[in-house]
């Protein structure tokens, strides 16, 4: 299976811009801080489902999957607590949230098709 042809990592990398663009706006003292997690955790969901599609076996690919689907989940309360310091406005919060939980539902039909294997 071609990773790049995967409509989930295709969203996954238009998250991560998101999460690019909307933590440049972030105060300097969070770059090592709050920019960063957030910057890894978003980076971190489409290189794992790559490397999941790399894989040997199944069991191998769910697992790596998983990892990707935590990292959604970090990403979320990341995003929750960038939004109660004041750094994401409520529409920018709004369309971010959708997109991570678009990127959940795909990654879960994902884990499913993998599991039917």
């Amino acid at each position: 299976m071609d990773y790049k042809e995967l409509d989930v990592w295709k969203k996954s990398r238009s998250l991560t811009s998101s999460i690019y663009n909307l933590s440049r706006t972030f105060p300097k003292d969070e770059v090592f801080g709050l920019t960063s997690q957030m910057r890894r955790a978003a980076v971190s969901v489409s290189s794992n489902i790559a490397e999941g599609c790399g894989r040997q076996h199944a069991k191998d690919s769910i697992q790596i999957f998983y990892i990707a689907r935590g990292s959604l989940y970090e990403l979320e309360t990341q995003l929750y607590v960038a939004s109660d310091q004041g750094y994401v406005k409520q529409p920018v919060f709004d369309q971010t949230i959708n997109e991570i939980t678009n990127c959940k539902q795909m990654l879960n039909g994902l884990i499913k098709y993998f599991k039917g294997l």
